[in-house]
């Protein structure tokens, strides 16, 4: 079995950390038995700044026939943050159907958390990533005047919100069987009214599902003083996207923090991004931290039902933070992103 994977390095760090990701596919690969096509993308705010624009206007279409696509990160001094996301990430999650966000909220062993107590944190954020609060309808009228007014609208569908909380109950079921929403219908009274709604609504099919409810304001506060009590969360797009960060904070930051942009029926290609951003500080400096995209490769594997090599991958990221001799600044550390790539390529090859 051969994959086609459109990777897209992007800006900054994310032409250190995926390269160095494609070397650990590929160990992996050799070592599993299957192959790699890698079908390299300069979508990037560099090419925005040559050209005025993210990618090209046939950019999408290039990419339909990949079995996955592999992003590092957008993001270039100059170029504001909306014209990277509405220019690139969002066309490419609505074009190909990828209506699930998710990341993985882990501490791995040898990794220090800010929290004085952690405890087992272990849970799975389950993020709608196509409509909600991210809407481009809305508007500015009156402008210049004492009556200018801006209008930014959420727009929230049955089949959007239901397909949402399908995945995440069926997730939660092959986990801890517990399953937390986010929501703010005491302020928000029509959309998140609707999105307790179906929550209810559908679990009432999932009567196993231990379910819960939390308001974000609070949900946040119980992330930091609990992580431990959560298994699955589900939120909307900007409830999620916000979560998505704190979860991974309060596990030792963004840079082990992996993320996967999903069409479950696979009619369309994937999108795998880690969560960090991409870094201009650092880039070029060797010394930014991998594991976030190591994680997010792993899984794509997963996704494309390459099992043995998806777990031999976790397990010896597990082992690398476990042994804790190489890990990057940001961890406490002292090793350059090669060191960190090495040290992970060589337990693959003795696992």
């Amino acid at each position: 079995m051969k994959y086609k994977i459109s990777v897209i390095p992007g800006d900054g760090i994310g032409n250190e950390v995926i390269p160095a990701s494609l070397d650990v596919l590929d160990a992996l690969s050799a070592k599993c038995g299957f192959g790699f096509q890698y079908v390299p993308y300069d979508y990037s705010c560099e090419l925005y700044k040559k050209s005025g624009k993210m990618m090209p206007d046939d950019g999408i279409n290039r990419l339909s026939d990949s079995d996955a696509i592999f992003l590092g990160a957008v993001g270039f001094p100059g170029v504001p943050d909306d014209v990277s996301l509405w220019g690139l990430l969002i066309p490419i999650r609505r074009s190909f159907q990828q209506y699930i966000n998710i990341r993985p909220v882990r501490l791995l062993k040898g990794i220090q958390s800010p929290l004085r107590n952690p405890g087992n944190i272990d849970f799975m954020i389950v993020r709608e990533n196509n409509e909600g609060e991210y809407s481009s309808v809305g508007g500015k009228i009156h402008e210049g005047t004492p009556f200018e007014t801006v209008i930014q609208e959420s727009i929230f569908t049955k089949m959007g919100v239901d397909r949402v909380m399908e995945y995440a109950f069926d997730l939660a079921g092959k986990r801890g069987k517990k399953l937390a929403s986010a929501t703010k219908s005491n302020g928000i009274i029509h959309t998140m009214k609707y999105w307790d709604e179906r929550f209810e609504a559908i679990g009432k099919r999932y009567p196993e599902i231990e379910q819960s409810k939390f308001h974000i304001d609070i949900l946040c506060a119980q992330f930091v003083q609990h992580p431990d009590w959560f298994d699955v969360v589900v939120a909307s797009n900007l409830f999620g996207d916000i979560l998505s960060d704190l979860g991974p904070a309060v596990v030792g930051g963004l840079g082990i923090a992996p993320g996967a942009n999903l069409n479950p029926e696979k009619k369309f290609p994937s999108m795998f991004e880690p969560v960090h951003g991409s870094a201009p500080d650092i880039a070029g400096k060797n010394i930014a931290n991998p594991i976030a995209s190591f994680w997010t490769a792993q899984m794509m594997l997963e996704h494309l039902g390459e099992r043995q090599a998806a777990d031999l991958l976790m397990q010896q990221i597990e082992q690398l933070t476990f042994e804790a001799k190489v890990l990057t600044r940001d961890l406490g550390g002292t090793a350059s992103t090669k060191e960190v790539t090495n040290e992970l390529l060589r337990l693959i090859d003795i696992a």
